[in-house]
């Protein structure tokens, strides 16, 4: 993965599928309990990684750790990822982000529980796979805070005021990168609501936030894996500025696109439908995909799916595209 992230040549392809529901299913575990215990969240990742070799091991679950060591009313499931309550969001008048204060992400709440999961996964990998941390972005932590239709209501009816929930975010996802950059290799940025953006508010009032916010983690000396979920064309211009390291392509997005405007030094990884592909395909065309998608992005490419491995994937697919890549060499 070093050698990819650097542009060297490898014998393979690299995969880096986003497994969660996947590793709680695979492991027997109601996801309630991989998100809210690290020690399970550790236990079915290292199940997962060692059943079909992934050459990565993650500590992402939910986008709720941060809303809710700020003190946002979760919702919790037996086995779904938990979310903010729809009804009673933490900001519901804008004049509460005054009140607010940054959590400690060392201070024994769900933050922390992802900071000694990394710790653990590090101590067991023993720099053999990669661990990749994981926070929010800018947009996906105000949205948990704030109520995803409000915040994109405030991005036009208040850009002032939005632009002040985006800085309290980044320097929250700042703190929360260095906890766990002690002990991971890359670290996974989710900003999963700037699909629904336009370029031009995107531009104006995100992407300097996540600028901000790569350059932060950057200089924690770690690579930036970005991961939007859903159509990010419209915004590949703004996001070719960013300088991530490695970005995921979602299914609804255009890879070759991705390609032709983020150009040769960020690594791509996608776009296949994890539903269509992975969940409902079969082994000959869960191959055929990847190659399709190998051939749109070309070589810096990581192996996986668009988003994350529905958890009812049958293992012969997980297996096919784990063939794909350790028998597909660059040729750099």
């Amino acid at each position: 993965m070093t050698r990819t992230l650097n542009g060297s040549a490898v014998d393979h392809l690299c995969a880096q599928p986003i497994a969660m529901t996947f590793a709680a299913r695979y492991a027997g575990v109601p996801y309630g309990q991989y998100c809210r215990d690290w020690r399970v969240l550790v236990r079915a990742q290292v199940m997962v990684a060692s059943r079909f070799g992934f050459d990565v091991l993650h500590v992402c679950s939910d986008p709720v750790r941060e809303a809710a060591d700020c003190g946002a009313p979760i919702v919790w499931f037996e086995d779904q990822p938990p979310s903010h309550h729809p009804d009673a969001v933490l900001l519901s008048d804008r004049s509460d982000l005054a009140r607010l204060r940054l959590p400690d992400p060392l201070g024994g709440g769900r933050m922390h529980d992802r900071v000694l999961a990394t710790q653990a996964l590090r101590e067991i990998s023993a720099g053999e796979v990669p661990v990749l941390g994981w926070i929010e972005g800018p947009i996906a932590a105000a949205a948990q805070l704030r109520g995803l239709e409000n915040i994109l209501l405030d991005l036009v009816d208040d850009p002032v005021w939005a632009g002040e929930l985006l800085d309290f975010a980044c320097e929250m996802e700042l703190a929360f990168a260095a906890a766990q950059a002690p002990y991971v290799d890359m670290m996974g940025v989710g900003d999963a609501a700037c699909s629904l953006l336009g370029p031009e508010v995107y531009e104006e009032l995100v992407l300097p936030r996540q600028e901000r916010l790569v350059r932060g983690v950057q200089a924690l000396g770690l690579p930036v894996r970005l991961h939007v979920c859903g159509r990010t064309d419209q915004l590949f211009p703004g996001i070719s500025r960013l300088g991530v390291e490695m970005m995921d392509v979602d299914a609804l997005a255009d890879l070759s696109l991705a390609r032709r405007v983020l150009g040769r030094r960020v690594v791509l990884l996608g776009n296949c439908d994890p539903v269509t592909v992975l969940l409902e395909g079969s082994p000959d065309s869960v191959r055929a995909a990847f190659e399709g998608c190998w051939r749109e992005a070309g070589w810096p490419f990581v192996v996986g799916p668009g988003c994350e491995i529905p958890p009812e994937t049958p293992a012969a697919n997980v297996e096919a595209m784990m063939d794909f890549a350790r028998q597909t060499a660059p040729g750099l």
